[in-house]
């Protein structure tokens, strides 16, 4: 399929999805820190799990940058118990933490001033965080515009869709998405929420409704 069939359906696929779910406001988060505390805190777990940890940190009045890196490893991690792999979550949010305080002095705002594709090197090089993790705090929290890919991304346009081949990595699935699409955190931002719905609602790893879908009308 020529590139502007591509662009032009994958923009066609995200304006019926808009239609179908309305604004989405993903990711769930009154500040920039609770959304990167998110991303890390979603890892191999689902939101709910992960939203009863924040509620816990909002709750007991820890929810800052200076806060939480003076909090030990041991405390973080009683705190994010719901969460599952909550030690090693701890480690690597105590890891950011670091890396945020030896660099950028703590502050969030001098972290996102910096360029985005620097500052993704940067993520990437700290323990504990993958490209998923690193995306998502650059999309969501840093309003950056960069596409996150993840397993539902995979599901829909490989398994389902077929517009990957079955050896793209997750450099190379991310590139097609922003090849395709305008250069806009808010269109990777509402796009990235809608894939996840569908993922979550119809297109399931088993028993797939493809009939009740959405983009049932783009297979």
């Amino acid at each position: 399929m020529e590139e502007q069939k591509i662009s032009e359906r994958l923009l066609s696929m995200h304006r019926c999805l808009s239609d179908f779910y309305g604004p989405l406001h993903w990711w769930p988060g009154d500040t920039s820190l609770e959304i990167i505390l998110g991303a890390f805190l979603t890892q191999n777990t689902n939101w709910a799990n992960a939203e009863k940890a924040i509620q816990k940190i909002k709750k007991e009045k820890l929810l800052s940058v200076e806060t939480l890196f003076h909090l030990s490893e041991e405390q973080l991690s009683l705190l994010i118990k719901s969460c599952g792999y909550y030690h090693l979550k701890a480690r690597r949010i105590k890891n950011f933490l670091f890396f945020l305080s030896e660099k950028y002095s703590g502050s969030l705002e001098d972290m996102f001033n910096q360029d985005w594709q620097i500052l993704r090197k940067e993520l990437l090089n700290i323990n504990g965080i993958g490209p998923e993790t690193a995306d998502s705090i650059l999309l969501y929290a840093g309003n950056k515009p960069v596409f996150v890919v993840d397993a539902y991304t995979k599901r829909i346009f490989f398994d389902r869709h077929g517009y990957f081949l079955s050896e793209y990595n997750y450099e190379q699935m991310q590139k097609f998405f922003m090849k395709n699409l305008p250069d806009d955190y808010l269109i990777y931002n509402e796009f990235h929420a809608q894939i996840v719905m569908i993922g979550k609602n119809y297109c399931k790893r088993k028993n797939p409704d493809c009939f009740n879908c959405p983009l049932s009308k783009f297979l």
